[in-house]
């Protein structure tokens, strides 16, 4: 015998509509990791340049490449997350630097992850935050361990390491999460560069040590991106590279751009990586 829903307690049909959710949240992710085992596919490739298109997919959604990323705290300024889906955004960018100040990252996890944090069901991107400390130059201390910084908000102290980074975006639960790394300054010495980059390279073994060991919490998988660094230096992008390779991430992004130098440098080192 059926009954109408008139008939069932509302917290049966409350509950009866938390599990749909929840099952079609699980049939999503679940299609995903068995039915998609490369997550990129490359598309097209130009035969007059180093242009390509390819098409990235994720647990919460497909990206085509290239992108671009609007860039958040969890929320676009003066936009939600409905006009970001009008607009037809693809993947979105969270800063874990931000993120892990305020409101926190514990908080953000216990939410279900930024998607749900923000309302927001696509791609995301969470960048190390070595960005944002590097540029904290007066309110911070790098050591073989990690760094050492000071908040802007109301000056507590803090330290980032290659773990802690990592837990903190495995709570936030972007789809992609990127290796913590030393932002090379521009301009560098090759010493000072090859320094810097030794750093970025042991800081990326742990990140990648730590999450074989610590799995993601939200029930589907984040891609782990190490960083190519080296400054301005040929030879120091080329060992970053090939010790990246032996390193195995799951993708690579360029980092040390767009830090000061001339344009035509900036295009030159873009090239060559």
């Amino acid at each position: 015998e059926t009954l109408d829903d008139g008939q069932i307690n509302p917290e049966f049909k409350a509950l009866r509509k938390t599990l749909a959710f929840f099952y079609c949240e699980i049939l999503q992710i679940s299609r995903f990791v068995f039915v998609n085992p490369n997550p990129f596919e490359l598309l097209k490739t130009s035969d007059r340049s180093k242009a390509r298109r390819g098409r990235l997919r994720t647990a919460h959604g497909t990206v085509e490449t290239p992108i671009f990323m609007p860039v958040t705290l969890a929320s676009v300024k003066g936009l939600s997350s409905r006009d970001l889906r009008e607009m037809h955004a693809q993947i979105i960018l969270a800063n874990t630097y931000h993120l892990y100040l305020r409101p926190g990252t514990e908080l953000v996890a216990r939410m279900g992850g930024v998607q749900k944090f923000m309302g927001w069901n696509g791609p995301m991107l969470t960048d190390s935050g070595g960005f944002q400390v590097w540029s904290l130059k007066d309110f911070r201390h790098i050591t073989e361990d990690g760094v050492e910084f000071k908040s802007l908000l109301d000056g507590s102290c803090h330290k980032f390491t290659p773990e802690s980074v990592m837990k903190a975006q495995r709570e936030i639960g972007a789809d992609i999460i990127m290796a913590f790394d030393e932002c090379t300054p521009y301009p560098s010495t090759l010493e000072e560069a090859a320094h810097s980059l030794d750093l970025t390279l042991k800081w990326t073994r742990r990140a990648m040590d730590w999450l074989h060991e610590n799995p993601s919490l939200h029930g589907y998988p984040q891609y782990f991106f190490g960083i190519v660094q080296g400054g301005m230096h040929k030879e120091l992008r080329q060992k970053s590279i090939d010790a990246l390779k032996e390193i195995a991430p799951d993708g690579y992004a360029m980092g040390g751009l767009s830090v000061g130098e001339p344009v035509e440098t900036m295009y030159e080192i873009a090239d060559f990586c």
